[in-house]
């Protein structure tokens, strides 16, 4: 299937917080060499880019005046061994959700703590997703690029992404220079579950499960997550819209004297993750609406389109949560989300 170029197209359809957007060009890309082409088309030659996966990270808080480019190569190669495991090639365009479920059906366990994390596989390394005590990187052998510069397919080692916490270098190509084309995974050879965390293991516990194996903590995950979270094809949202910061241990003990109560969790270095969840329901934003924006009613980290909602109402939405967080704790929290369009970008 070859790509076609379209012009003023709405972006409705292509973000999970179904707001309403244009771009001025889009392009869905099947192959390299619909790329190629795309890069050869003097029609869009110089306007700025956006790649867009499966719009599970993003919000549209105005009209994009350039070429959005929505990867959808598709491909999930069998798992070739080697020492340390498995690895497994998967293209850009998969679902992430549908993939962890196929590869722990086929009895290659390792990602069951990332299930139903929505958008693509070619996403998952832009934001280092992780959830339930894991990361991507933990998981990741090397990410497949297309450099939009040159022209040349490159391959870079996890160690050459720069991740960090919902970090890579990827997330900060803000040119859309570089197109993920695929992502290769490096699945343990005998995985062992992985359920430190404490919301996992207390659900795990409730359902009897003394030694969990890998099945055991994807259902407990995928329960979990439909608990806590709304499904996109339902109510618009982009999962958490927020990091959780982190602070120094110094600042960690005075946040302790004024707020005993204050959930957070220790990281390495002395410092500590302040649940961003719990300061936004200590700020009462917790189930608000403001117009047809909302506050998820059992997840304060989770913004909601309630129908018919404009990214700018979102993104309003953001900054006075932002505001109030600020006022209360002293603490500015980061938008997990990417911002795009209206009178300012992500502001990082």
């Amino acid at each position: 299937m070859s790509f076609i170029l379209q012009e003023r197209v709405s972006l409705k359809p292509f973000n999970t917080f179904g707001v309403d957007a244009r771009a001025a060009w889009l392009a869905r890309v099947h192959s390299v060499e619909d790329l190629q082409r795309l890069q050869e088309d003097p029609r869009v030659r110089h306007v700025p880019r956006l790649i867009l996966g499966g719009g599970s990270n993003i919000l549209f808080a105005g009209n994009f005046a350039g070429l959005v480019i929505q990867v959808a190569l598709r491909g999930v190669d069998d798992a070739v061994r080697v020492d340390e495991g498995y690895l497994v090639r998967v293209a850009a365009g998969e679902s992430w959700p549908a993939l962890v479920e196929l590869l722990l059906r086929c009895g290659r366990p390792g990602l069951e703590n990332l299930a139903m994390i929505p958008g693509s596989a070619g996403a998952a390394p832009i934001q280092n997703i992780g959830a339930y005590g894991i990361e991507l990187a933990e998981r990741l052998h090397s990410v497949t690029v297309w450099d939009m510069g040159t022209g040349e397919c490159r391959e870079l080692a996890a160690d050459a992404c720069g991740f960090g916490y919902r970090q890579s270098v990827f997330k900060n190509d803000q040119e859309g220079e570089r197109v993920i084309l695929a992502i290769t995974l490096r699945l343990p050879l005998h995985s062992e579950a992985v359920t430190g965390y404490a919301e996992l293991e207390r659900e795990l516990s409730l359902r009897g499960c003394k030694r969990p194996a890998a099945g055991d903590v994807f259902d407990a995950v995928c329960a979990l997550r439909r608990r806590k979270l709304p499904d996109p094809v339902v109510l618009g949202s982009a999962g958490s819209f927020f990091k959780n910061p982190v602070v120094a241990r110094t600042r960690h003990a005075q946040l302790l004297e004024h707020f005993p109560s204050l959930v957070s969790y220790p990281l390495a270095g002395g410092r500590f993750k302040i649940a961003a969840a719990w300061m936004i329901e200590a700020c009462q934003f917790k189930g608000v609406t403001r117009g047809r924006a909302g506050v998820h009613e059992n997840q304060p980290l989770v913004l909601v389109n309630r129908g018919g909602a404009r990214g700018a109402d979102v993104l309003e939405l953001a900054r006075e949560i932002q505001a109030g967080v600020q006022a209360k704790f002293g603490i500015t929290l980061e938008p997990e989300v990417r911002i795009v369009g209206g009178e300012a970008q992500d502001r990082r």
